[in-house]
């Protein structure tokens, strides 16, 4: 196999053909193929090449998560593609591997990815996130006070403000922000028709808004591609503008935000649910766990962990699948290794064990998952292979009660 990086002189219609393969683009729109070379601006890009053709394309991206008050850097696997005559050959999760492993390599302490099905990524050491709550409701039945200020109309030419405000946002566990302004106009740009509202102050920032995708039907649905604000008073305003929309538009579908249980929001929701099953507008709320993190510096994600239980230790025996898909040259291998690890309100790790501590044998999938708070030990115990004593486990349980992590930002 072939890896190299993008180069957009040489490489930019075979990518663009790539995407046209898996169905991501249409190569006679004009904005999606904005939106393509946004993407490929935004971080990193790798080719697989078959006769000096790219055939496989990897997208990574710079950000940040935030976990509890630290902030941890983090790389977003922001694409993965395969063109039609190189499916089934490994090009996917080797260079997908080869990605992770440079940005790793070059400090980026967490990779995380939206997955298209759960288990292929698991090879390369990610492990699924919580699950995610879609809503659908009509806006109508909202209980918030209506919006009674006028929101600003936004545009993709407000792009640089919308970019700012989504960094600005309140932050939560879970939290993720990307560097570059790319990232959104690519997003804007996957909704041709998409538009914005929201609130400037008076130093001409936007503080609050919303962006929805394009609707081709008068009573909608309408769908939130994301939210942003920085107080409370700021999200019921924004809500007060779905309520004020709720006249024409029928339904409307976002991800539920960290920490709020839109529910309690509205009036009879299970009768609306019951009502409209089936129909045109169906009020509904489901969860998916779409999306995976791994962790790929153990000192850094551990050494920022500040947990209120009472400090104890152990020994981790931790196992990195990735390895088997990394060349042997490559400057970062996984983190397969025996360490001793310390949690508390100061955490720490360092290579090596001790006899006189229990021990907890992981893969760095389960380990990931269990260090965000997205499932407890004991839970993991089950279904992802962590193995200890049953006094660790629940050691382990104390320690990581964490809120649910929410990323709240599409990678």
């Amino acid at each position: 196999m072939e890896f190299s990086k993008y180069n957009p002189e040489t490489d930019r219609d075979a990518c663009r053909r790539i995407w046209n393969e898996t169905g991501w683009l249409d190569l006679d729109e004009e904005i999606p193929l904005k939106g393509f070379d946004s993407i490929l601006k935004s971080g990193r890009a790798w080719t697989a090449k078959i006769n000096g053709e790219p055939e496989c394309l990897v997208l990574t991206a710079s950000g940040s998560m935030c976990y509890q008050d630290e902030e941890i850097s983090f790389s977003g696997v922001s694409g993965v593609t395969t063109s039609r005559i190189a499916r089934k050959q490994g090009f996917a999760g080797r260079l997908t591997a080869h990605a992770v492993a440079h940005d790793a390599a070059d400090g980026f302490a967490l990779s995380g990815l939206g997955m298209f099905e759960q288990g292929f990524y698991d090879k390369l050491g990610f492990g699924s996130g919580n699950y995610i709550h879609w809503m659908g409701f009509d806006p109508q039945m909202l209980t918030v006070p209506y919006a009674t200020r006028p929101p600003a109309r936004l545009t993709y030419k407000d792009a640089e403000k919308i970019h700012a405000s989504r960094i600005a946002s309140m932050k939560h566990h879970g939290k993720l922000t990307f560097e570059s302004i790319d990232i959104t106009l690519c997003e804007q740009c996957d909704s041709p028709k998409g538009f914005g509202l929201g609130y400037f102050n008076d130093d001409g920032d936007l503080t609050h808004h919303i962006w929805f995708s394009d609707s081709k039907k008068e009573h909608g649905p309408y769908t939130i591609v994301w939210m942003s604000w920085q107080s409370t008073e700021e999200f019921l305003e924004l809500m007060g503008i779905l309520r004020n929309i709720g006249d024409q538009v029928r339904l409307v579908q976002l991800i539920e935000p960290a920490g709020i249980q839109l529910q309690d929001l509205l009036r009879g929701p299970l009768q609306q649910q019951m009502i409209t099953r089936g129909g045109n507008y169906p009020q509904a709320n489901y969860g998916l766990a779409e999306w995976q993190i791994r962790i790929n510096d153990l000192n850094e994600c551990i050494g920022k962990t500040h947990l209120t239980c009472e400090s104890f230790s152990f020994n981790l025996e931790v196992n990195d699948p990735i390895e088997k898909y990394l060349d042997k040259n490559a400057a970062w291998k996984g983190v397969t290794g025996s360490y001793t690890v310390t949690l508390g309100q100061e955490s720490s790790i360092k290579k090596g064990t001790d006899a006189s501590l229990p021990v907890l044998k992981t893969s760095i999938n389960a380990f990931s998952r269990m260090w965000l708070g997205c499932r407890p030990a004991s839970g993991l115990a089950v279904t992802a292979g962590i193995d200890a004593s049953p006094e660790l486990i629940t050691q382990l349980d104390g320690a990581f009660r964490l809120p649910a992590p929410h990323r709240y930002w599409e990678f």
